[in-house]
């Protein structure tokens, strides 16, 4: 973020930089909270079992590094840029879930939701891993063409993601 602050032209820019770079911060991070279970279950080993066993503080790592983009997203669309309605109501209920998900990730909330404490980790996941891919899917297309490679490349990374998680679950019995 203070990378961002320094190299952009101004107040405005500077903000949006901010937003940018700490949500390629979080996505990544994101990723492997992700694939996680995934990736244990397909290749299964110490790197694997050591993501999957850390896969809660990936998860809360993500929600802090999203907590950071939010910040700067927030004085973006507030002093400079402002965005549609659709815009903010899909990207609101996406930190709402994120910080049901993070409130929740203890094992005394698992045991108090029982059932519902998986139902809500298993929309909430998918439906931020359906915002980063619209938001890169978009960049791809439709965005200031210095945004193209960013959304060409981690949009198929996203959607390669979600195949690898329906292949594990699906395809491999």
């Amino acid at each position: 973020m203070a990378a961002a602050l320094v190299a952009g032209q101004g107040a405005p820019q500077e903000a949006l930089l901010a937003a940018r770079w700490t949500a390629r911060t979080a996505a990544p991070v994101f990723l492997v909270a992700y694939l996680a279970s995934t990736l244990w279950r397909l290749w299964p080993g110490a790197l694997t079992a050591a993501l999957l066993k850390r896969r809660r503080q990936w998860g809360l790592g993500f929600a802090l590094a999203h907590s950071i983009h939010l910040a700067a997203l927030l004085v973006n669309i507030i002093a400079f840029r402002p965005r549609p309605a659709a815009t903010l109501i899909g990207g609101g209920l996406a930190y709402a879930l994120i910080y049901l998900m993070a409130l929740t990730s203890n094992d005394a909330s698992q045991r108090l939701l029982g059932r519902w404490w998986k139902w809500l980790h298993r929309i909430g996941i998918h439906y931020i891993w359906l915002i980063f891919t619209i938001s890169y899917a978009s960049r791809a297309v439709h965005a200031d063409p210095a945004y193209h490679v960013e959304g060409r490349i981690l949009a198929p990374l996203f959607l390669a993601a979600l195949g690898l998680r329906l292949y594990a679950r699906l395809g491999r019995r």
